[in-house]
Parts: C-alpha cells; sequence; structure tokens
C-alpha cells in the first residue's frame, strides 16, 4: 500500500441524474475544405445574438468552439438546448465563409498551421508538452452525468470502463491522419494519451484513495488543479457528475442524441445496481487497456473481453445485450426513443466507415470528406 497524504475534495453530490453535454468543433474553411483559425471572429460575431453567451466555448486552438448545454433533466432536453446555440452561431459562420466540422480528426490539416488560443492555462500546457501537445488536432463530446453519492462516484466509474469499449467503437470518426488512413477506427483515442494525465483512469474502491492520488499529483507539481486531471472518465466534483470523455466528435444530432441516452442510462444503471448491492462487473486494468485500444483499432468489429474471466465477444453482439438491459431505465429517463436509436449506427456505419466509403468513392480526395461531415450536421437545420 502505498503511503500518501490526502486532499480533500468536496464532491458537491446531485440530488437527480442531471444531464449535461459538451459537443466540440472545428472550423473549416467553406473552399478550401482545411481548418480555419477563426474562433475569435465567431465568437465575436455570435456573442450577442446568442441567449447565453456562456453556452459557446473557446478551446486549445483557435480553430475550435465548444457548444456546451445548461444542466439538463433528459436528453431530449440536452438536444433542444444544443440546438438553440447551434441555430445562432450556424448562419454567423455562413457569413464567415466556414463551416462547423464534427469528427474526432480532421483528414489532411497540418498541425504546424494552427493557432494556439490566448491564454496562460493554454500557454502552459504547450510548454509542457511540446510536439505531443501541438498535436492535439482531435475533437470529442464530454457528457456529465450527476451522481447523487460520493461514496459510489469510484464505483461506477469502474464499472463504467466495462462498456468503453461499445462507446468508442460507436463513435469512432477519426480514421485519416494528415492526408493517410491510419488504418484505426479512432486516431483520436490514442492521440490525446499521450498527454499527461490523459487516457484511462485509474480504478480506485473509495473518495478518499481517489483524493490521495489528487495530493500526490498536485504535490509533486503533475497537476496545479483537478481539472488537468484529462482522463477518459473523471469526477467533476465542483458539478456533482460523472464526466464521459470517450467518444470521438459526432457529426450529428441523431447520433449524439443516441449516445448521450446511453452514456446517461450507463451511470443511472449502474449507479442503482451499486446501491442496491447488486454485482456489477469490474475488468481488470489490463483488460480495459486492450479493450481501449481494440475499439479504436477495430471500430465496430472489435473483440472485446467481457469479464475477468478473459471471455469475449464481438461488442456488437455485446450491445444488443447491453441496450436490452438498459431499456427500462431509458423509459425511466424519457430517453427510450433515443437509446433505440443506438442499434441504427451498426446498421448505417459508424462515421469511420462512412468516411472512408466517401473517400473511396471520390478517388481518395480527402475534401470530400470533409463535405460529408459538414452535410451531415447541416442536415439537422
Amino acid at each position: 500500500m502505498w503511503n500518501s497524504g490526502r486532499v480533500q475534495i468536496v464532491f458537491h453530490e446531485s440530488a437527480r441524474p442531471s444531464l449535461g453535454v459538451e459537443w466540440e468543433f472545428a472550423l473549416v474553411d467553406q473552399e478550401t475544405r482545411d481548418l480555419a483559425n477563426r474562433a475569435s471572429e465567431l465568437f465575436t460575431a455570435a456573442q450577442d445574438r446568442l441567449p447565453d453567451p456562456s453556452k459557446l466555448h473557446k478551446e486549445l486552438l483557435r480553430n475550435t468552439v465548444e457548444v456546451v448545454t445548461g444542466v439538463c433533466d433528459s436528453v431530449p432536453e440536452a438536444m433542444a438546448d444544443l440546438r438553440s446555440t447551434l441555430e445562432v452561431i450556424l448562419p454567423e459562420a455562413d457569413r464567415m465563409g466556414v463551416d462547423l466540422f464534427a469528427a474526432g480528426t480532421h483528414p489532411f490539416a497540418q498541425w504546424s498551421a494552427q493557432q494556439l488560443t490566448e491564454g496562460h492555462r493554454y500557454a502552459e500546457l504547450i510548454n509542457r508538452t511540446q510536439w505531443w501537445g501541438r498535436q492535439m488536432l482531435i475533437w470529442g463530446v464530454h457528457v456529465h452525468v450527476g451522481m447523487p453519492s460520493t461514496a459510489r462516484v469510484m464505483p461506477v466509474l469502474s464499472g463504467l470502463l466495462t462498456s468503453y469499449p461499445h462507446l468508442q467503437a460507436l463513435s469512432a470518426s477519426s480514421p485519416v491522419w494528415a492526408g493517410l488512413d491510419t488504418g484505426y477506427a479512432s486516431n483520436r483515442a490514442l492521440m490525446f494519451q499521450q498527454l499527461p494525465t490523459a487516457g484511462l483512469p485509474f480504478q480506485f474502491t473509495t473518495w478518499t484513495e481517489f483524493e490521495s492520488f489528487v495530493h500526490d499529483q498536485v504535490v509533486t507539481g503533475v497537476v496545479d488543479e483537478i481539472d488537468e486531471i484529462r482522463w477518459d472518465v473523471r469526477p467533476a466534483p465542483k458539478h456533482g457528475t460523472l464526466e464521459n470523455r470517450v467518444c470521438d466528435g459526432v457529426s450529428n444530432l441523431g447520433e449524439l442524441a443516441a449516445l448521450t441516452a446511453l452514456m446517461h442510462c450507463l451511470v443511472v444503471d449502474l449507479d442503482a445496481r451499486i446501491a442496491a448491492g447488486d454485482p456489477v462487473e469490474m475488468l481488470p486494468p489490463w483488460h480495459v487497456q486492450e479493450n481501449k485500444w481494440r475499439a479504436a483499432r477495430y471500430g465496430l468489429d472489435a473483440e472485446i473481453i467481457l469479464d475477468a474471466a478473459s471471455s469475449e465477444r464481438l461488442v456488437t453482439d455485446d450491445l444488443d445485450d447491453l441496450l436490452e438491459r438498459l431499456t427500462p431505465t431509458a423509459a425511466r429517463l424519457g430517453c427510450a426513443d433515443e437509446l433505440a436509436a443506438v442499434a441504427e449506427i451498426p446498421r448505417r456505419g459508424a462515421s469511420y466507415q462512412r468516411q472512408r466509403r466517401v473517400a473511396d468513392d471520390h478517388d481518395g480526395d480527402l475534401r470530400a470528406v470533409v463535405d460529408s461531415v459538414v452535410a451531415e450536421l447541416r442536415a439537422d437545420f
């Protein structure tokens, strides 16, 4: 057992399973289809027209904006919230000659042409991470779900990692990097984990163990504050939520609603089962790590590890059983239709598969891939 100090971290428990969604977009030029470092202009143009300007955020790079919801009670409410913001932003982007692009990576942009957003926090990140930090041309979706009990946060987090490959495979949208097909469904998943404190979380049993970990990170200068712990799934103490950051960028509202419903139901179902003392499968860390790699590499064709006994199964076959188990939870949360729509993603192909089809149909023209991703969002508005 390690010998560590401890910093007290207050987790602001949520009385209800609230929901919050953060959706990252790249800005692309409507003519060249390359990334456009024009986020500041879009902020200036849209700010006075937004009912709530706090729902549009800047990110590390000037080619990126993030649209966020307020605290919502259901998936339909969260999607309506995002739509109301995008209905203002999209016309402003049109006037600027840029489109919003939502995928895990851009297929041909070069990192060296991208500009950093001004700010001490971003400058310090790049100063520390250097080449890997500058490489982070990646976009994702983050989903917060309110947790009612501090004591159950870490057990639910560990239980959620069993479904990590399902979320990764369904959302994978980053097969092409700097003009080359990587052979991966999600290159983003493996790129992001190169940053210090990013990647898979440690699996702690208690909140006190997590507090000891954070203490050590602060004392040794790894982080200055808890937000700098960039795990794929992490507690967000000030919000009282568990934040799921597994998913690649999602190109349209329909798939976003489906994946958000899946994440919402997973957390609520796990929390209820743990609270009732029911058994919940928690994989050893080495199986979690392997599942992440398999889902990133093979996407919906991944054979995943199901349990500590090393049983394996095709991820899409296991998904069918998972959706059936979560259906009663979805009914209670008001997202039954959205959860059912998860099953449609493998039927029509995940984003990485659609992007590859477009590239094949256009003799490898990656501008056509950008066109197709942009068109999926535009079809919703």
